[in-house]
């Protein structure tokens, strides 16, 4: 199997400096507001010639905070305004003031405290690149079932996606989807910034793919891949990767995962994937030395109640002893606009049980 694909960290460093004021908008989608520090952190900028508004932000990305304001910061500021100091800290480079900021905003706020100042506190340690002290702070805090829940967990993926910690951050998305991994699908999570300072995202099940192949769970891998519901380029690369991983495990294994994976397919109606995975069977059946004939029957079966005709023609196009009804197909298919066309768009069956799927 090759490298398993790596993905961008929320808490990668962004190699082209930012205005500061992309850096307030950002701390402020995180629910971290400080106005105060705005005015600090232009009072801070070199004073060699008055500053307007319009040469405020530029000049603010040449030059850290000035010392003497960054001291008093320290010694006096808030939860919001040790965040923005984080921020520009890290935006030049200076290593010795994100020591310091962490240090001191792991002692800023001692438990016990509300909901909303632990997740202040635990972003601003986020925006200060320590997603180990993130966890210890957002383990001041039990959350409470809903909104509470939901905000606790992906604080706490994001931090343990920055850490590396693969199990830790798989286990906040499981938990995120309650048991149903096929929602995480429609789970769009931040996984970084782009050079405009606009959030870079993902879908959390492919997130959760990742950590588990990094944690060498390929089987775990699968099932995930399995309760994906997308379809086109993306379902297509997903479907590949499931291949590919089942082809490390035994055939017992993966033909009881692909059983799993097409009962739910009928139970949701996803007659498009429970095609795409009877296609991915009979591809794997092949390729271990088998005739196929299962997985055949089972396509040809449900192409044949769904009128697709695309499917039945691939079916028995190399048959000898079906060619004159393949070549009927092939007739009809070049006209992708008449009844039964490749392009025509079709009503699926209103049901179909998942035994007759197989």
């Amino acid at each position: 199997m090759g490298k398993p694909p790596r993905f961008e960290q929320a808490g990668s460093r962004q190699r082209n400096p930012l205005p500061s004021s992309i850096f307030v908008e950002r701390l402020t989608t995180m629910g971290i507001h400080s106005l105060p520090l705005t005015v600090l952190l232009l009072a801070g900028v070199s004073q060699a010639a008055p500053l307007n508004v319009a040469t405020a932000t530029s000049a603010s990305v040449k030059e850290p905070m000035a010392e003497v304001v960054y001291r008093q910061l320290l010694r006096e500021g808030e939860i919001p305004d040790l965040a923005a100091a984080c921020a520009d800290a890290d935006l030049f480079g200076i290593n010795a003031r994100l020591e310091e900021l962490r240090d001191r905003l792991m002692v800023i706020a001692p438990p016990p405290q509300p909901f909303d100042v632990v997740m202040a506190n635990a972003r601003a340690l986020m925006v200060c690149r320590a997603p180990d002290s993130t966890q210890t702070v957002l383990a001041r805090f039990g959350p409470a079932p809903g909104r509470q829940r939901r905000d606790w967990l992906l604080l706490s993926w994001q931090a343990a996606s920055a850490a590396f910690d693969h199990s830790r951050a798989s286990l906040a998305l499981r938990r995120l989807a309650n048991g149903n991994l096929t929602a995480l699908d429609f789970e769009q999570l931040t996984v970084g910034y782009g050079e405009d300072g606009l959030p870079l995202t993902r879908s959390a099940l492919d997130l959760l793919v990742e950590h588990e192949i990094s944690q060498g769970r390929s089987s775990e891998a699968v099932i995930v891949l399995l309760a994906g519901r997308a379809r086109g380029t993306l379902g297509a690369r997903r479907l590949a990767l499931a291949a590919e991983l089942l082809q490390d495990l035994g055939s017992d294994q993966h033909s009881t995962m692909l059983e799993s994976a097409l009962d739910q397919a009928a139970a949701d109606q996803a007659w498009g994937l429970a095609e795409d995975l009877l296609r991915l069977q009979l591809k794997l059946e092949l390729k271990a030395g088998g005739d196929g004939s299962r997985p055949r029957r089972r396509l040809e079966r449900l192409a044949t109640r769904l009128d697709d005709r695309y499917t039945l023609w691939q079916l028995i196009r190399a048959d000898s002893d079906q060619q004159e009804a393949a070549t009927l197909l092939e007739q009809e298919l070049r006209s992708p606009l008449q009844p039964g066309g490749h392009a025509a768009v079709g009503v699926s069956p209103d049901s179909l049980a998942p035994s007759e799927s197989k």
